[in-house]
């Protein structure tokens, strides 16, 4: 009798379990929109707010530290809370702090107030992805709703640019950030009718110390890469990310020993959830190290206009948001670590692609973003997907936030890595063939950067300034060409790894991995009771 409980099929969702669903993809929404919303309000916030440069960068910044660094915590807490009561406390956070941002009067509130949307921004990354782990027990509807999710959150980061520009025409910039008001009002409306309560009913002890440890471990190191990305190595930021490791370790050391720990050992019993974080994190890793040239492309190299430019980026992500749930579907008769190990190649393709870009290529490189993209959220949604369901139903929180903040750090090592080799190609190429006559500052300057270079070839007479600015173009096209072979070269390999690692797991969760998950489902069930 136990056997034949235990080979029950797990039941499928309905009508309200997909509704849900629909309103859990409005916060992932927002918060993927967040990162971008402000690409083009900064020159109008500059003008009313008159930020210093470094309040300017924090202003950007601070958004993503704060999530990156409180993600693991917040996946924890909602494991022992309750993840519909921590996304309610996430989305009247944002809103609050949208509301706060939309009227900030210096740039120092609007630096705390983005402060707080990253805060509840790491409230509802992990509440929304555990929430769908634990509404579709069926393994076809969770990876299809996975593969809807993951596609929603690629292409909330290309719509946020271009909502934050038709937002501009029309209003004044802090309604970029009012957007967000409506729609989490309407969250903290239909989730208490919509969407069950699911937690872990025996938590156990929060561990405090843990908090302060996981944040000095995570900040340091994604502060680090984003500064080398950014502004390229120095003897401090590596001491950053030194740092931040060497903390990391603690916080490992701490996690392993305790039974009340943050991060469960049981999520790492089995070969799937390790494999899962450490596939997606390379996926980052590539998808933001292109998102890196790509953007710079299609503003410094072709001139185009910051609008033009984002509803062009929008192009890629129409396949792109298609090739995930299509993903889903071909894995529930594939075994799923050749489907995986297909994304890999199917990106590392797109990156061969953009290696034939040219200075005038835009077809070329909208196509390599979109066969790379389209590799990559595949990667992304199954894996995501499997780790999920290897992980126990209780843990879903926890596990969500692990996959997150290795996509952070992946994205923060994909645009340092890549940037930096780029960037290397780049100024090499101009110290070997930049235009004579240049005084030294010039010749710095556009050394530097290809920003710096078009800056400096408007003060230059006649044709020396488009010389220089054909030179610089063609420096960064060469750069860009050799990040992007590196990047294939990595997702050939991770095609590999993927292959081998996750070799064996078939269509579904491998028994011995997923037997915890099973038998936790009766009692998670009956803690998803509705709360009224």
């Amino acid at each position: 009798m136990t056997n034949s409980a235990a080979c029950a099929p797990l039941p499928r969702a309905g009508r309200r379990e997909w509704t849900a669903f629909v309103v859990l993809l409005l916060p992932l929404l927002l918060v993927s929109m967040d990162v971008s919303v402000l690409y083009f309000a900064i020159p109008a916030i500059s003008r009313e707010l008159d930020p210093s440069s470094t309040q300017q960068l924090w202003i950007f910044d601070i958004y993503a530290f704060a999530l990156a660094g409180l993600l693991i915590t917040m996946g924890s807490l909602g494991d022992r809370i309750g993840r519909r009561r921590l996304l309610l406390m996430g989305a009247t956070a944002f809103g609050i702090a949208s509301m706060a941002a939309a009227y900030a009067q210096s740039a120092e509130m609007l630096i705390a107030a983005r402060a707080l949307l990253g805060i509840g921004g790491a409230t509802l990354m992990p509440s929304t992805l555990a929430l769908v782990r634990n509404l579709f027990q069926d393994d076809k509807q969770r990876t299809r709703a996975i593969g809807i999710w993951s596609g929603a959150m690629a292409g909330g980061i290309a719509l946020g640019s271009v909502m934050s520009g038709l937002m501009l025409n029309h209003f004044w910039w802090g309604s970029v950030f009012l957007v967000n008001v409506p729609a989490m009002l309407l969250l903290l409306v239909l989730v208490p009718v919509l969407v069950p309560e699911f937690k872990d009913p025996a938590p156990g002890r929060f561990d405090l110390l843990s908090v302060p440890l996981s944040m000095a471990a995570v900040l340091p190191v994604v502060y680090g890469l984003k500064e080398i990305a950014a502004d390229g190595w120095s003897p401090v930021r590596a001491l950053f990310i030194t740092g931040g490791l060497a903390v990391g370790w603690v916080f490992v050391q701490r996690q392993r020993s305790r039974p009340d720990a943050m991060i469960s050992r049981t999520l790492f019993r089995g070969r799937v959830f390790g494999s899962g974080i450490a596939l997606n994190t390379v996926a980052a890793f590539t998808m933001m190290g292109s998102a890196y040239f790509t953007t710079q492309y299609l503003q410094s190299v072709l001139g185009l206009g910051t609008m033009e430019a984002a509803l062009w980026s929008l192009a890629p992500s129409l396949a792109i948001g298609v090739a995930a749930p299509t993903a889903g579907a071909v894995a529930q008769r594939v075994d799923r670590a050749y489907v995986v190990a297909a994304g890999f190649l199917v990106g590392a393709t797109g990156f061969a692609i953009l290696i034939l870009t040219g200075t005038d290529t835009l077809w070329i490189v909208l196509a390599g973003a979109a066969v790379m993209g389209c590799g990559i959220v595949t990667v992304m949604a199954l894996v995501s997907d499997m780790a999920l369901a290897a992980a126990p139903a209780e843990k879903a929180g926890s596990a969500a936030s692990l996959l997150e903040t290795g996509q952070e750090f992946g994205g923060a090592l994909g645009m340092a890595v890549l940037g930096s080799v780029g960037a290397a190609v780049y100024r090499r190429d101009i110290a070997d063939a930049a235009p004579a006559g240049l005084s030294g500052e010039a010749l710095s300057t556009v050394r530097e950067t290809l920003g710096g270079a078009s800056v400096v070839s408007q003060q230059l007479p006649g044709g020396a300034g488009q010389e220089v600015l054909e030179v610089a173009r063609e420096a960064f096209v060469h750069g860009m060409q050799i990040a992007a072979a590196g990047g294939a070269a990595l997702l050939a390999a991770a095609a590999v790894l993927a292959a081998l690692l996750l070799r064996g797991t078939g269509r579904t969760v491998p028994a011995e991995e997923g037997s915890a998950a099973q038998a936790t489902a009766p009692t998670d069930a009956r803690a998803a009771a509705p709360v009224p």
